[in-house]
């Protein structure tokens, strides 16, 4: 059977670790094209990737290069257009996070794909980081009783890219960003289970921008259980990312990186320790595998096999729906000072309209 042929849409630092994974652990998969918004960005990323085919127009990529699947790494404001672009020349797709800006963009993203019977894969990577998923099945198989609350933190000192701080280009800030992870990961523990409220306090502490830079989060289940995410561009020192699991008869604590990483001392300092740390002099955490630990290939390991075997993917763009009326329901909460009940939806250009008012 041949390979998968892909077009990967972005430039940026999120399309560098899925072509990476792709190259390195996705056999079935081939990266044949890459679009970037200038020419030279294509073309020095194609370069760099060996890529053999690179682009400056999306409808010229799809209409010239024989692909299967459209990857959409680009930011969060681009995600709809190339989404309706790439399903309507018949392209299964992956998407990054979050799915759209507009409840009302991801509805029509998703019944595109539905009316054409293409996959829109949600890449939500929390859902396959293998630490993650180990704990998920000692969950699963009883080992620290009835689950009754569930924590998620994500923290660093900020994005890599000036869009990210525009509510025009993101939509928000750091829930945005990532919340959107914590609040899957949930989803994923409790299967999917309704969300019942969410409550959200939200602030900007220490960059200069109109979006969120530090939330906490409540969201409770029906089954029960409660959830609490904490999310933030101002925590120095690195990336954090860890999960904390609370039941009946035990308890589990994981973290992504300072689990596998290296405690390392340098007077000079080195080459690079983790995403977001800065600098590397004195203690660090040196990473290993950080595109590994985090799940990215996994996750698109799977996708492309439900692509080839006609299976349904995991985390889907209803999952991803599901995801952004959460943070609706979050900017909501932040503003009103109260929890906000589930179903919930506005009319926005995007979400934190819910928080800053119009």
């Amino acid at each position: 059977m041949n390979k998968t042929k892909i077009a990967i849409l972005g430039t940026g630092f999120i399309t560098h670790i899925h072509v990476e994974s792709y190259q390195r652990f996705v056999p079935d998969a081939e990266v044949v094209a890459v679009y970037g918004r200038t020419p030279e960005n294509a073309e020095a990323f194609a370069k760099k990737y060996n890529i053999s085919a690179h682009y400056s127009d999306i409808d010229k990529l799809l209409s010239e290069c024989e692909v299967d699947v459209v990857d959409i790494c680009l930011p969060n404001y681009l995600h709809h257009e190339a989404c309706m672009k790439a399903a309507r020349a018949d392209k299964d797709i992956i998407i990054e996070k979050p799915l759209a800006l507009t409840l009302e963009d991801a509805d029509e993203m998703i019944a595109e794909c539905k009316k054409r019977n293409l996959k829109l894969c949600y890449a939500e990577e929390l859902c396959f980081a293998p630490k993650y998923e180990r704990v998920r099945a000692l969950v699963e198989s009883g080992a620290v009783g009835k689950v009754y609350l569930l924590k998620q933190a994500e923290k660093h000192s900020g994005p890599h890219s000036p869009w990210f701080y525009q509510k025009e280009y993101a939509g928000g800030g750091v829930m945005m960003d990532m919340g959107c992870h914590a609040l899957a990961w949930f989803r994923w523990m409790n299967k999917n289970d309704k969300v019942k409220s969410v409550y959200a306090d939200m602030k900007t502490v220490l960059h200069d921008t109109d979006c969120e830079d530090n939330t906490l989060t409540v969201v409770e289940f029906e089954n029960g259980v409660t959830c609490y995410a904490e999310d933030s561009w101002a925590r120095h020192g690195g990336m954090d990312d860890h999960i904390e699991i609370y039941g009946t008869r035990g308890v589990s604590y994981a973290s992504l990186f300072q689990g596998n990483a290296a405690l390392t001392y340098s007077s000079d300092g080195y080459d690079y320790a983790s995403e977001k740390a800065g600098m590397t002099q004195g203690w660090t955490f040196t990473v290993f595998e950080e595109a590994f630990n985090q799940g990215y290939p996994h996750e698109l390991k799977h996708f492309i096999d439900c692509i080839r075997n006609d299976k349904e993917p995991l985390v889907t763009g209803e999952d991803g729906r599901a995801v952004l009326e959460m943070i609706y329901a979050a900017y909501h909460s932040a503003r009103i000072g109260q929890k906000v009940m589930l179903p919930f939806t506005a009319k926005v250009k995007y979400p934190i309209e819910l928080l800053l008012g119009k």
